[in-house]
């Protein structure tokens, strides 16, 4: 009697003090925690790094912080003249013999040397360079070129 009694006692209080760990002694102190917040997000932990990116999102590794000035990439747009005479129809719309295209916020480049223009085109544009110029007005047309004038109110 006193034995089943025992062994129904010991049953019912397996693992209680332990929550699977095993031993108690094996996971007191704070080494077996696997430390607080990023720690060991390092090395070898790519396994961590998809939790961490799920948590806080996919700018939290990598660098951070100020650049100079001179590293900064360069955001203009650009567009070679092959490519608006290939999509016309795309860029501008046709009044009688030439095509009147707005590229405001873009710089206009000569691209190759061999190309001729076989449209006459008046292009409205940021910058251009000399070249796309030269293509331009060689094959009948103009290039309006938008420059910020800078008045000095007195």
């Amino acid at each position: 009697m006193k034995r089943t009694k025992k062994r129904r006692k010991m049953s019912r209080m397996r693992g209680t003090g332990t929550h699977g760990g095993g031993a108690r002694k094996k996971r007191k102190k704070s080494g077996h925690r696997g430390g607080a917040g990023m720690s060991g997000s390092g090395k070898r932990a790519d396994h961590k790094k998809t939790l961490v990116n799920a948590l806080y999102g996919h700018g939290y590794f990598g660098k951070q912080g100020i650049t100079s000035k001179g590293t900064k990439k360069d955001k203009r747009k650009r567009i070679n003249i092959d490519d608006i005479e290939l999509n016309l129809e795309k860029y501008g719309k046709k009044t009688g013999d030439k095509w009147e295209i707005n590229l405001e916020g873009y710089k206009i480049l000569g691209s190759s040397e061999n190309h001729i223009l076989k449209n006459k085109m008046i292009i409205k544009a940021k910058e251009a360079s000399q070249s796309a110029v030269e293509k331009i007005r060689k094959a009948g047309g103009d290039i309006i070129l938008h420059t910020e004038k800078n008045e000095n109110k007195e």
